[in-house]
């Protein structure tokens, strides 16, 4: 009789420690992915600024600004499987100054309804995703702004010029 106890004890204490390192595997497993998450979409949010361009309040983005012409952007947006929202944001961006631009960094947001920024990005765009843009040309912008929620109030979608160069 003493030989069914052993086994029963035997497997009754190989099925605790089964459990605890599943639960343990899980857990681990649980905090790499979302560790993942946050530093992948931290990541991409960061980027350099367009270094030496023109910049508001200097008397070359005053006079050029109203001639790099952004049409009215346009948004989808897309729930993941991770909960978060994602809004891709595009706009045609159109170079009438007369010069070619090697240089453009746009910025996007998305804002509540008082105008501040839900999710806010500034890419460079030129020459990051096309080497020039020359004059009387357009180019599409399209910029990714995820990390939303739900309950965020998006009311409108921003975009515009921050920065830009022309080619000497």
């Amino acid at each position: 009789m003493a030989v069914p106890d052993r086994r029963i004890e035997a497997s009754e204490s190989n099925r605790t420690v089964i459990i605890v390192v599943a639960v343990i595997a899980a857990v681990v497993i649980a905090g790499l992915f979302y560790g993942l998450m946050r530093f992948a979409g931290s990541g991409r949010n960061v980027e350099t600024g367009l270094q030496g361009a023109f910049r508001a309040g200097s008397p070359q983005f005053d006079a050029n600004k109203p001639n790099i012409v952004l049409d009215e952007p346009e948004a989808t947006e897309a729930k993941r499987a991770l909960g978060d929202i994602v809004m891709s944001l595009q706009t045609t961006v159109r170079n009438l100054t007369g010069k070619t631009l090697t240089g453009l960094e746009i910025h996007a947001a998305v804002v509540d309804y008082e105008k501040k920024p839900i999710k806010e990005r500034t890419v460079v765009v030129i020459p990051t995703r096309q080497a020039e843009l020359a004059p009387n040309k357009t180019m599409q912008v399209n910029v990714l702004l995820d990390g939303m929620s739900d309950s965020d109030a998006r009311a409108n979608i921003v975009m515009e010029v921050t920065g830009f160069k022309f080619k000497e």
